[in-house]
């Protein structure tokens, strides 16, 4: 994954396991950890939106197919002010206070925010060890995230699950300076 990889993202196809090995990592590293999960929100057997959670208790429902926002990905409207009031903040509280930052996810829900965007940049540019989500479909500002050199982007399948958490384990314990147990 490379040395001078501070930023550990993971891709993969929705519903490939991105957000519970985010989770199963933050609990298996026991580190002081900032910034957000997205969860899926079941109503009546279906997928109705996504809500948002920081790691310090805070949620706020990100989108939903309910919304009359004007920000429209798919079937949901998007909630600008959740990001913008909760995930955002969520990231700048980890960047300036947390040994990991975690953004689950970046995708075109939030990028539609330019603190978000900003947000990431900076948690990117402290060079403190990151972990989290990206998506798997072309986007121009989401292709020059997955680009940049502190970047280390990692494909997620049902079929190398294992082998990801163990390897994303060692490489976080290693940025973190922890031995590996």
């Amino acid at each position: 994954m490379g040395e001078n990889k501070t930023a550990f993202l993971i891709t993969g196809r929705p519903g490939c396991g991105k957000t519970t090995l985010i989770r199963r990592l933050v609990e298996a590293l026991g580190v002081s950890a900032g910034g957000f999960y997205t969860e899926e929100i079941r109503g009546r057997g279906r997928r109705e939106g996504f809500a948002l959670a920081t790691l310090d208790g805070q949620s706020a429902t990100l989108a939903s197919i309910g919304s009359a926002s004007r920000h429209r990905v798919s079937r949901y409207g998007v909630n600008l002010d959740a990001i913008d009031e909760v995930g955002a903040p969520a990231i700048e509280r980890a960047t300036a206070g947390a040994a990991l930052v975690v953004i689950d996810e970046i995708g075109k829900m939030e990028l539609l925010s330019n603190r978000f965007r900003q947000a990431v940049l900076a948690a990117l540019e402290s060079g403190k060890p990151m972990l989290g989500s990206i998506m798997l479909a072309p986007h121009p500002w989401a292709d020059a995230i997955k680009s940049r050199p502190e970047v280390s982007l990692i494909l997620l399948s049902e079929a190398n699950r294992r082998q990801v958490e163990d390897q994303l384990l060692a490489e976080l314990r290693a940025r973190l300076g922890h031995r590996s147990s």
